[in-house]
């Protein structure tokens, strides 16, 4: 029934799982026990019944008042009303040493992990999310390494695959136009549309195994690590903001379910390869705004410091020798080796998917940097005279279409081994005519489309889930060869419903890793941050480490 051995990692997931199963239903029962105790209570007497309506609930309130006055909780914690997470500091900022030592004696996760029946109460939420974590974490298990779901072959029809994005851009215009507030240039709505349909468009790409896509799609692909470079420069440069919480708030919302699945799943971190690109071009773009951030605000400074951007990764990736001695001692992180077509270059898939997009993230820096500008001139095109104002827009979009004309012919219609050879230098041309297209007029920057935006607010979910509950990869490391089959001999059906799935836990696991990221990973509190990475470090090692023990003794089963 299973495609794969159970490894001590995967043990220790559902050992771990199983506990916070059962500490939840715990804690539900307490919290059951308490509402209907206050409940009695207020009927025998009417007066506390009025106040505690005033205070909005006797229990959630004490709740709440409990975990402030106890100094605030251990890796993860939400406020016991309502489920939404609020921000806990610890009493009094902590020494390296007897300080962090209390608080993590008085953590919530201490608490929790001892059965306190308070502590179960005030974390109830926490418990209940990382529960449906557990189970989906568990449906990708079932889905992807059991023969419990059946599989199919891919089959491509470029008819069936222009349909289904046709109908859903039909769906998305007829269903989901909105108006945002102002005509701005690359305001948020319209990027998240702009990952949302690009995302759809890759999707589709994998699930049919449309191959002469494949440009189109290391487009796409491009576009999101410029979306990167951009949307981080412009929240540094704007906001002078270098809090490491919010920074660590980042590398959990980029790496906490790819971590789970290459634990659930025997996976490498590599297989999921957009992750480690967004992770590692998100930490240059920290870093060159960072270090010595006085320097920000003077325009000839601020644009060395780009420069120097792309004579750094010229040096570290175009130098290939460069970039094998930086990376081999990181093998272990991104090295990746496809068990149906070995190789003993394991840095090989690293170094290809990182170098065809090293340049554009920071032309994305670039763009925001030149953002205000851009602003200026659209605004100023909008105020010209209606004769005139025609004429310009005439001249910029003949302009685009002969260059996007030019690019299609000589660069997007080589084949896959050329066009590779050029993406790096040349991907930042679809992207910008795309741009100036898409915002020429205030009407095209104020409309978007809600559906495709939504999408693409859970492009990393859905990424990550099309290899498991889409899609089967069956072995440890192994690329998405098969289908997903839920409606053996009904293909379009299956598609409908398996998508629908699909999406739904893509959705789930998004609203999730943000819950638990608000819980463990504070913005503004780097005493509670360190302490948190501490025991999150160390009770997952503890478990593995016995685990480990166990499993060698009683099964003799290799590690992973």
């Amino acid at each position: 029934m299973l495609t794969a051995p159970i490894s001590a990692g995967q043990v220790s997931f559902f050992v771990a799982f199983i506990w916070s199963f059962f500490a939840w239903i715990y804690a539900e029962v307490l919290h059951r026990q308490k509402s209907t105790r206050n409940t009695h209570d207020s009927d025998d007497d009417p007066e506390a019944a009025k106040l505690l309506h005033a205070n909005g609930g006797g229990s959630a309130a004490a709740v709440a008042k409990e975990g402030k006055d106890s100094g605030g909780g251990g890796a993860g914690e939400h406020a016991a009303t309502g489920g939404k997470p609020e921000p806990v500091y610890p009493p009094h900022s902590f020494g390296p040493h007897s300080g962090i030592l209390e608080s993590m004696a008085n953590s919530g996760l201490v608490a929790c992990l001892q059965l306190k029946p308070s502590a179960l109460l005030q974390h109830r939420h926490v418990l209940r999310s990382t529960v449906e974590f557990g189970l989906l974490m568990l449906w990708y298990f079932i889905a992807d390494r059991t023969t419990i779901i059946g599989e199919g072959p891919k089959d491509y029809s470029r008819d069936l695959f222009l349909f289904l994005f046709v109908i859903l851009t039909c769906v998305a215009a007829g269903s989901s136009l909105q108006a945002f507030k102002m005509p701005l240039l690359l305001n948020r709505p319209q990027t998240e549309e702009w990952k949302g349909w690009m995302q759809v468009l890759f999707l589709l790409y994998h699930y049919f195994e449309a191959k002469e896509a494949y440009s189109a799609i290391r487009i796409f692909i491009a576009a999101y690590v410029w979306m990167t470079g951009f949307g981080n420069f412009s929240y540094y440069y704007k906001t002078g903001d270098f809090c490491i919480g919010r920074f660590a708030q980042m590398l959990w919302r980029l790496n906490f379910l790819v971590f789970f699945c290459c634990v659930v799943l025997r996976n490498s971190y590599m297989l999921y390869y957009i992750c480690p690109m967004h992770t590692i071009y998100t930490v240059f773009v920290y870093v060159a705004l960072a270090v010595a951030p006085q320097l920000n605000q003077n325009n000839i400074a601020l644009l060395v410091k780009i420069f120097l951007c792309f004579v750094f990764i010229f040096i570290t990736w175009d130098l290939q020798r460069v970039f094998y001695a930086i990376w081999t001692p990181f093998l272990w992180l991104v090295g990746y080796n496809d068990p149906r077509k070995p190789t003993e270059d394991l840095l090989h898939e690293w170094y290809f998917r990182s170098s065809l997009d090293r340049y554009i993230w920071i032309y994305g820096m670039l763009c925001a940097y030149m953002h205000p500008w851009a602003a200026s001139v659209l605004k100023a095109i909008d105020e010209m005279p209606a004769i005139k104002r025609f004429t310009v827009r005439s001249v910029i979009l003949s302009a685009c279409g002969v260059i996007g004309w030019y690019y299609y012919i000589h660069i997007y219609c080589l084949e896959k081994y050329d066009y590779n050879a050029i993406h790096p230098y040349t991907s930042w041309i679809p992207i910008t005519l795309w741009i100036v297209v898409r915002n020429i007029t205030p009407t095209l920057r104020i409309y978007n489309l809600r559906l495709y935006g939504w999408l693409g607010c859970i492009t990393l979910e859905t990424y990550i889930s099309q290899f498991h509950v889409w899609m089967k990869t069956d072995i440890p490391d192994g690329q998405p060869k098969s289908l997903l089959v839920l409606l053996p001999g009904y293909p379009l059906l299956n598609f409908a419903l398996v998508t629908g799935l699909y999406v739904l836990v893509s959705h789930r696991l998004f609203d999730l890793t943000n819950a638990l990221k608000n819980s463990a990973v504070p913005h503004s509190n780097n005493s509670l941050l360190l302490r948190n990475v501490i025991m999150m470090a160390v009770t997952g090692a503890a478990l593995y480490g016995m685990v480990a023990v166990m499993y060698n003794l009683g099964m003799g089963g290799a590690l992973t």
